[in-house]
């Protein structure tokens, strides 16, 4: 039987912005519902990117903004994941990511020394992925206005003759896999605000992903892939089932999750399904084509911890369960709030 009961939820209209409107989650999606897509008219499908026609070829474009606090955590900082958040936006898509803009909004009272840091980091991140930064634009707000820098990254990459992966394409029988441990990102960040210690050194996972992307399309028939950013794996999940109107079904017990995230998580009372990961895929194989899949993965120094975490069901159309290791099943619904602000 599965478990309904929960937390409850959020009104769903607020007269004025929360933090929950940018958790990845419910709100978020209200507010592209009820605002966005009303204005501007909605896509054919929402992606992580734009697959767009031009004459003679295909590209893919995808744009996003970086609030991260702090500026500088384990394994990372806002300038990489401005870098690799949008590159991976690409690479679940299938595209060769090619270029990048990047503008800035700095804090007045700014330390030159530190955005010399997150330059030079953006750049690093950059020969990393492949990407070269073309253009960009860099604007100054009051001191006490801007949290000392945001950036917003837009890429532009190459999508090969043939590739056709969307949220809206699983099908009854998939295998659901992830590439590696699931919520190192968020609890890093947070490890650094909460001041949290592990006895071994716990890092972001901020990286990027062509290189596995690549590695998971050359091995088998896929579905669609997605990076579980904001939300975590409960959006990227939701999203897919929704889109392609099936059920999922998790086996919790396969769900790759280090020690330290697991007790950080038991510790501030967290789900670590929804805690953000920024270097990671999770991808809808077909089950003839799952083993092959995860060979790949295991190969790639990114993909050692891969598993196959559940499967695409006909049941439950547009949920997502989990089945706990002792048979009992709850609902895994998106985000009402905002868990962890500010992550990424």
């Amino acid at each position: 039987m599965i478990e309904t009961g929960a937390c409850p939820v959020p009104a769903s209209s607020y007269p004025h912005v929360v933090l929950g409107h940018g958790s990845g989650g419910r709100l978020s999606a209200e507010l592209l519902k009820q605002v966005f897509l009303p204005a501007f008219g909605a896509p054919e499908a929402l992606e992580d990117q734009a697959t767009v026609a031009m004459p003679g070829t295909r590209i893919a474009v995808t744009t996003d903004s970086f609030v991260v606090r702090p500026l500088f955590f384990p394994g990372g900082d806002i300038g990489k994941l401005a870098v690799c958040g949008s590159v991976n936006d690409l690479a679940v898509g299938g595209a060769r990511p090619m270029y990048l803009a990047a503008a800035f909004i700095l804090e007045e009272g700014l330390e030159i020394d530190t955005l010399r840091r997150i330059a030079q980091s953006m750049r690093r991140a950059c020969d990393e992925a492949e990407i070269r930064i073309v253009t960009g634009d860099t604007k100054v707000v009051d001191k006490g206005k801007g949290d000392g820098v945001f950036i917003t990254t837009t890429a532009v990459g190459a999508v090969p003759e043939g590739c056709a992966l969307s949220i809206a394409s699983a099908r009854r029988g998939d295998a659901i896999i992830v590439s590696g441990t699931l919520g190192d990102h968020g609890v890093a960040v947070l490890s650094v605000r909460e001041g949290l210690e592990f006895e071994t050194a716990l890092v972001s996972d901020c990286a990027p992903v062509t290189g596995i992307a690549q590695a998971v399309l050359g091995a088998g028939r896929v579905r669609c892939m997605r990076d579980p950013t904001r939300g975590g794996l409960s959006s990227a999940l939701n999203e897919m089932a929704e889109a392609s109107r099936v059920g999922v079904q998790l086996d919790e017990a396969s769900i790759p999750l280090k020690p330290e995230v697991r007790s950080a998580c038991e510790m501030l009372g967290l789900d670590p399904l929804y805690v953000a990961c920024e270097g990671r895929l999770v991808a809808a194989v077909a089950p003839e084509d799952e083993e092959r899949v995860l060979a790949a993965l295991r190969v790639h120094p990114q993909g050692r911890d891969a598993a196959r975490i559940g499967r695409v069901v006909e049941d439950h159309e547009g949920f997502v369960t989990v089945r706990s290791p002792f048979g009992g099943e709850r609902v895994l619904p998106l985000l009402a709030g905002e868990q962890l602000p500010r992550i990424c």
